[in-house]
């Protein structure tokens, strides 16, 4: 056999080879996709989730453990046997029920809402006195026992109108139709009627597993011949309020201008006093002053007095003359001729003897 055919048959069989090999990776490709297929079947055939605001309770339709467990299972993944068992889903969030005749209009005209909002008729109540009354209410529940709701109503979201729904309205019109016409507007007798209706509504359904959280009074019509009447009649006592609270609010605007007037004249009276202090003290302050510029002055003139009276007890004192004569000599030093008045009664200023005598 040539180089050339030895070459041929070994590509020859290498191929075969190759081919064997890539057909043993497609075969086990093929088998882990099969694995994942049935491990998705079993995923979406075999087991439920029961989400974070839910609960389920499993119930088993033949064998020794045939019907509904009591136990309740919680958020996960769980497993089930199909045609076996099955995990009945329940919601344990607040639902509302809308007894609203404007919501069950848009529903039925294909407006959507929520999956725990589900819309009834308003309820018409017949009151004390005989007028008809359409009242929407809001109810606030939720499914607390899945057990007993599977167990003495079904399975799904039957309860919603089967029980809850009918319930209410039964319950709301008795407690409602106790309410005179008028007690609609007192906020205080309203609010105690609804919740009157919610203790009444959770004693009810309890035993089937739903806890009721709050009934909501929303708004209330009356027939228009009744509506008309009343609001006429609360127009009325509006304008007996609005008149009484002018009234109050003009004399209190009176005791504000009193109070205003007492305040103003006090702080007159007091800035007044004020200014007699003032002067008063003014006029101590004066008086003080020429009290003591006269004590001064009788001061300086007592000394005076006094200097002057020792100065004449000095003079007459022995040696006085001679004081006088050097005073007078003092007095003519530098003198060179003197005119003496030569008549009786002149004065001759060189005779001290006569002047000191007085002679």
């Amino acid at each position: 056999m040539s180089k050339r055919r030895r070459n041929v048959v070994n590509l020859n069989l290498g191929g075969s080879d190759g081919v064997a090999r890539a057909l043993g990776g497609v075969a086990g490709l093929a088998g882990i996709g099969l694995v994942l297929l049935l491990v998705a079947v079993v995923w979406l055939t075999m087991t439920t989730t029961v989400g974070s605001d839910e609960l389920g309770v499993r119930q088993v339709y033949f064998g020794p453990g045939k019907g509904v467990s009591e136990e309740l299972h919680g958020p996960g993944l769980h497993l089930v046997i199909p045609g076996y068992e099955r995990l009945h889903v329940f919601p344990r969030d607040l639902q509302i029920l809308d007894l609203n005749d404007d919501e069950l209009a848009h529903s039925d005209a294909g407006g959507e809402y929520p999956e725990d909002y589900r819309v009834a008729p308003a309820i018409r109540i017949q009151t004390s006195e005989g007028y008809q009354v359409t009242v929407d209410v809001a109810v606030l529940y939720r499914v607390v026992d899945p057990y007993a709701v599977v167990t003495k109503v079904g399975v799904g979201r039957i309860y919603e109108t089967k029980i809850v729904a009918r319930r209410a309205d039964k319950i709301l019109r008795q407690t409602l139709g106790r309410l005179d016409a008028e007690d609609f507007y007192d906020d205080e007798r309203r609010i105690h009627a609804a919740e009157s209706a919610r203790e009444l509504l959770q004693e009810d359904l309890a035993s089937w597993g739903i806890q009721v959280w709050a009934v909501l009074l929303r708004d209330y019509i009356y027939d228009q011949r009744y509506q008309e009447a009343i609001e006429q009649r609360k127009i009325q006592d509006q304008k007996v309020f609005k008149n009484k609270a002018e009234a109050i609010a003009a004399s209190r605007e009176a005791e504000k201008d009193r109070v205003l007037a007492e305040g103003r004249a006090n702080i007159d009276v007091e800035i007044e006093r004020g200014r007699a202090e003032v002067r008063k003290v003014r006029a101590d302050a004066d008086l003080y002053y020429r009290q003591r510029v006269a004590e001064g002055d009788l001061l300086v003139a007592l000394a005076e007095a006094e200097g002057t009276k020792l100065e004449n007890a000095a003079l007459q004192q022995a040696g006085a003359s001679n004081m006088v004569g050097l005073e007078m000599a003092e007095t003519l030093r530098g003198t060179k001729v003197i005119m003496v008045d030569s008549s009786r009664g002149g004065v001759n200023p060189l005779d001290l003897d006569r002047l000191i005598t007085g002679w």
